[in-house]
């Protein structure tokens, strides 16, 4: 379940409750999404207040005991590949290993860089050459990486995650599924149709089979939003009856998809006077789409 961060009315009560709600109905993992710059053009897709994940993770970490953390789409150009590697080594440490995912993209406010000081144009090498460098900090006790953005010799790498944590590529162009399989663990789509989806998925088992590399497993974010009556064949994954959503699961199951990401960032979620209603809608998927006890399709 990917936990709502921003927003008015958004508080330490709120993601409390969120957390404690997510793990209580056994969900398998609970990310968190990501802006730095609160810039206007992001404000107005995602109002402000918004919670730094890494931040956030720890203060979960803290209100959670079994549940796996993560991020889904931590812009990854935005800090530096140090600082998060520690942080995100920090969180698992003291969560007791359970940070299990990070996913990353790219981002695509142009001004959030610019407040940031950060080259827009070159946020897909950036991201390269951190992912290049994250590998080398997790796989030993003192790491170097001699990059272009990323530079640095005989680093301790202490504290380092128990496990090292899979890396989600998210995003859409072929140039992130490209990455997905060169530098990453899973491909992480999100908010698409079943059919937008299974033909990208094609593409990526195309440029890998070009890379001669494995094809990264498949991590879909589902837009979250149970509907009276059936929408249209090309409704967003995730969107629609259960019956519906469970037909969407099922069908990208079976192109390969081994996780499943709900996303109840409707744009009225952001209204912390709706949160009975949201808390209501995750424990539908319970109740009614998947059996988390057994992480089986309720029929």
């Amino acid at each position: 379940m990917n936990l709502i961060n921003n927003g008015p009315g958004i508080s330490r009560e709120s993601i409390s409750r969120w957390a404690e709600t997510i793990e209580g109905l056994g969900f398998d993992m609970l990310l968190l999404s990501d802006h730095v710059a609160i810039t206007s053009d992001v404000n107005a897709r995602y109002p402000a207040p918004f919670f730094d994940p890494i931040t956030t993770l720890a203060f979960v970490a803290a209100r959670t005991r079994t549940i796996a953390l993560g991020t889904t789409a931590l812009i990854l150009p935005l800090r530096h590949v140090l600082e998060m590697a520690k942080s995100i080594g920090t969180i698992d440490e003291l969560s007791g290993g359970r940070f299990e995912a990070i996913g990353v993209c790219v981002g695509w406010s142009e001004p959030e860089y610019e407040a940031l000081g950060i080259p827009f144009s070159e946020r897909g090498r950036i991201s390269d050459d951190y992912l290049e460098a994250l590998r080398k900090f997790w796989a030993s006790d003192v790491a170097s990486h001699h990059g272009v953005y990323a530079r640095f010799s005989d680093v301790y790498t202490t504290p380092r995650p128990e496990r090292t944590p899979q890396i989600w590529v998210a995003g859409l162009a072929d140039p992130v599924l490209r990455r997905a399989v060169r530098l990453g663990d899973t491909w992480h789509p999100i908010n698409r149709s079943v059919a937008w989806m299974t033909d990208a998925y094609g593409r990526l088992q195309t440029i890998a089979a070009e890379e001669n590399k494995p094809v990264p497993t498949f991590a879909p974010r589902l837009y979250l939003r149970i509907t009276d009556s059936p929408l249209g064949e090309d409704h967003v994954a995730g969107e629609g009856t259960p019956e519906q959503i469970q037909r969407d699961i099922a069908a990208l199951r079976d192109v390969g998809a081994e996780y499943f990401i709900f996303d109840p960032h409707a744009p009225d979620a952001r209204d912390a006077t709706r949160e009975p209603d949201l808390i209501r809608l995750v424990e539908r998927v319970a109740e009614e789409i998947i059996d988390l006890t057994q992480g089986t399709i309720r029929s």
